[in-house]
């Protein structure tokens, strides 16, 4: 078992927008993260499926992409709406955990693409292969905000 945080809450208005980084963001089943290009069906991959609902990334994987790269890369630059420190993100595909008050299941893992690439910088494939984070589908209703904490269910899929 794992307890982690919430360190950033990023979204964007439509496909392709700059992220905004906010305090707090209400999570709907079946839509996303209200104000989100995805909430909106206005996303470069709009077409709705569960895996767009919400994204998360750790930012141990941000820093070691710094690191070992020497980028200058921000936390709403890998273009995730959630940003954690201490959630093995990796192992949470097909397991359902908790973000604050809000259900999640993990659904798979979020690798990046040229899509990312392209909006970010040119060292994040192979920055961040296999740390790219993880695809989520919301499964409660609730707010998420910064500071709350990320743990596993005792639920599994």
């Amino acid at each position: 078992m794992f307890e982690g945080t919430i360190i950033s809450i990023n979204i964007a208005p439509e496909a392709e927008a700059p992220m905004q980084s906010i305090s707090e963001v209400r999570a709907v089943p079946g839509q996303g993260l209200e104000g989100d290009r995805y909430f909106a069906d206005k996303g470069t991959f709009s077409k709705p499926q569960p895996d767009r609902e919400l994204t998360l990334i750790e930012a141990e994987a941000i820093e070691a992409l710094r690191s070992e790269f020497q980028v200058d890369f921000g936390l709403s630059a890998s273009r995730r709406n959630i940003v954690t420190r201490g959630v093995p993100l990796n192992h949470l595909v097909d397991k359902e955990f908790w973000i604050g008050d809000v259900k999640a299941r993990g659904l798979r893992l979020c690798e990046p693409c040229s899509h990312l690439q392209r909006l970010s910088h040119p060292k994040v494939l192979p920055g961040l292969v296999h740390r790219g984070g993880l695809r989520a589908q919301i499964l409660t209703e609730g707010m998420i905000r910064v500071g709350e904490i990320v743990r596993e269910s005792n639920t599994y899929s």
